[in-house]
């Protein structure tokens, strides 16, 4: 991946990094002070709020392993969105994204972060000098 795709993914990330930041910050204030069974929305805002630091690390080391950590990072987006997104919409609305969206989502993150394992262990492997594609 070329220098310039790499700002451009690392942005990415920070972006999402502060969208899941925020729509975390509002569903733990929403799952503290509405009225209701908030399971669904405290959840949600966890993940969320769980995986905006994790894009923030991503988007600082991307360059080490473009290609893994891009994958991994792209992942989790995909995770957080299917899965915090399902838990949201269900307590709003009571009904689901669409069938399977929240396991969708967690074998997602699942993925993002096995990923982000591989990236680790195949940058030390090769002493941490040379970039891992």
């Amino acid at each position: 991946m070329s220098a310039s795709g790499v700002r451009v993914l690392s942005g990415l990330f920070i972006v999402f990094a502060g969208l899941f930041g925020a729509a975390g910050v509002a569903g733990a204030a929403l799952a503290a002070h509405v009225a209701g069974d908030d399971r669904f929305v405290a959840i949600a805002a966890s993940m969320a709020l769980i995986h905006a630091p994790a894009l923030l690390g991503l988007a600082a080391v991307l360059s080490r392993a473009p290609r893994l950590l891009g994958l991994s990072g792209a992942a989790l987006i995909v995770g957080v969105v299917l899965f915090s997104g399902d838990l949201a919409t269900r307590a709003a609305t009571g009904a689901s994204l669409f069938a399977n969206a929240a396991p969708t989502g967690g074998t997602m993150l699942i993925a993002g972060w096995l990923l982000t394992a591989v990236a680790g262990a195949l940058t030390a492997l090769r002493g941490g000098g040379e970039a891992v594609r």
